[in-house]
C-alpha cells in the first residue's frame, strides 16, 4: 500500500515510502496549465498534488461532450473514492487519483524564450510552402535558401532565409529573387509565437493532454540548431 501522510493544519504533506512502486506513481508527468489555460510545463504527480493540496491549482478533467471542469483537492478526494487502485495513490484513510492535467490559479505568464533558429522552425514559418511559387511540398522536397545570396553578404538570418522548391531554387541559382525572374510570397520575418516551455514530446502524454498540446503547436521549440 502506498502510503502518504497529509499534515494537520498545514500546507504540504508528508510521503511514507514502502517501495519503488511508490516512487513510479509520484513520478507520473502532469501537464500544467496557467490561469488562461495554456500549457506551460510539466510536472511530477507529487508536485501536482503538493499544489492541489495548498488550494494553488485546481485539477482539470476532460467531460465526454469536450468540455472541461476543474475540481479542488477536496472535490478531486471525493471523486477519487471510486477510481481504480492502478490510478490512485493509498493515504493512510482515504486514496486520491493521479491527475492528468492541473490548471494554476495565480500563474498567467508564458515562458520568455526566443524562437530556435532551426531548420526545423523555418520549415514550420513558412508552412513547408515554397516561398517563390507558392506550392506546398513535402520538406524533403524543400531547401533553405538565402534571399540575397551569401557571396552578396546576406546573413543566415531569419529575415534573409526561406524554403524554397528544388525548381525555384535551382532558377534563383546564386542571384536575387528580382534577377531570376522571382517574387516572395510574403517577406520573411522572425516568428512571432513563442516556444513551448520545457515540454519535452518524447515524454509519455495522456490522451487528456491532446487539446492543450495541440493548441500549443506552434508554440514548441523543436529541432537542433542548424546552419541552413
Amino acid at each position: 500500500m502506498l502510503l502518504v501522510g497529509w499534515l494537520t493544519g498545514g500546507n504540504s504533506f508528508v510521503i511514507v515510502p514502502p517501495s519503488c512502486v511508490m516512487k513510479s506513481a509520484l513520478n507520473q508527468h502532469v501537464l500544467v496549465l496557467n490561469r488562461l489555460w495554456q500549457a506551460v510545463n510539466v510536472c511530477t504527480a507529487r508536485r501536482a498534488l503538493t499544489l492541489l493540496f495548498q488550494g494553488q491549482a485546481q485539477v482539470v478533467m476532460n467531460n465526454p461532450d469536450g468540455s472541461f471542469r476543474t475540481f479542488s483537492f477536496q472535490e478531486w478526494r471525493d471523486v477519487s473514492a471510486d477510481a481504480s487502485s492502478d490510478d490512485s495513490i493509498h493515504a493512510i484513510s482515504f486514496r486520491i487519483r493521479v491527475p492528468r492535467i492541473i490548471l494554476l490559479f495565480l500563474y498567467d505568464r508564458m515562458p520568455k524564450k526566443e524562437v530556435k533558429f532551426t531548420r526545423h522552425n523555418i520549415f514550420e514559418r513558412d508552412q513547408n510552402t515554397c516561398q517563390y511559387c507558392g506550392l506546398v511540398f513535402d520538406r524533403s522536397e524543400l531547401n533553405l535558401d538565402h534571399v540575397t545570396p551569401r557571396d552578396r553578404g546576406g546573413p543566415t538570418t531569419w529575415e534573409n532565409i526561406v524554403c524554397s522548391c528544388i525548381a525555384c531554387n535551382t532558377r534563383k541559382s546564386n542571384r536575387t529573387p528580382s534577377e531570376a525572374g522571382l517574387n516572395l510570397v510574403r517577406k520573411p520575418k522572425r516568428p512571432k509565437w513563442r516556444p513551448f516551455v520545457q515540454i519535452n514530446f518524447t515524454l509519455h502524454r495522456h490522451d487528456s493532454w491532446k487539446h492543450f498540446v495541440d493548441l500549443a503547436y506552434w508554440n514548441v521549440e523543436l529541432g537542433e540548431d542548424v546552419t541552413p
